[in-house]
């Protein structure tokens, strides 16, 4: 990468951590919504019961992480697919996306330790969640963000304002 070109969240970063879930989810394809979600679910595995500890930062507000993945995520989708490591299908539902032959070598190819933690949190989310309903993830999201919500908000205190 050139200099000053931030790696994190970059369209490489989120679009390796998409290839990560779709080569745990091989053969099945993931929507999507549902690769947004298990991203935010994979780095933060912490949030949920008997979930490894979290790579990333339990930060306050971070449910509004969500909607800003989703155009960081498709971006680094599009990457992974001009790479021919994803390939995007139109179904009757939508858009799913399917690890492609070479995302398993490239994976293999990576190195660093926060690629083994993604994966191995990847593995853990899609055998967690796998057979989830959309409707049932976004019940069990909704209720992460009400709890965070309630942790992060600064108690009322007479004679403050």
């Amino acid at each position: 990468m050139s200099e000053g070109t931030p790696t994190f969240n970059s369209p490489i970063e989120t679009g390796v951590r998409a290839l990560i879930l779709l080569a745990e989810a091989y053969p099945q394809g993931l929507d999507l919504q549902r690769i947004l979600e298990y991203d935010y679910m994979m780095v933060h595995t912490g949030d949920f019961e008997n979930g490894p500890p979290s790579i990333h930062p339990a930060l306050p507000l971070r449910s509004g992480e969500l909607l800003v993945r989703r155009e960081l995520i498709e971006r680094g989708l599009m990457l992974m697919i001009s790479r021919a490591l994803v390939a995007r299908q139109a179904t009757e539902q939508g858009f799913i996306f399917r690890a492609l032959d070479d995302a398993g070598p490239f994976l293999d190819s990576l190195t660093a330790e926060y690629i083994n933690d993604l994966r191995n949190r990847a593995a853990w989310v899609v055998e967690r969640f796998g057979a989830t309903s959309d409707q049932d993830i976004r019940i069990l999201l909704s209720q992460i963000y009400d709890q965070w919500s309630r942790e992060f908000q600064i108690p009322e205190q007479p004679g403050l304002f």
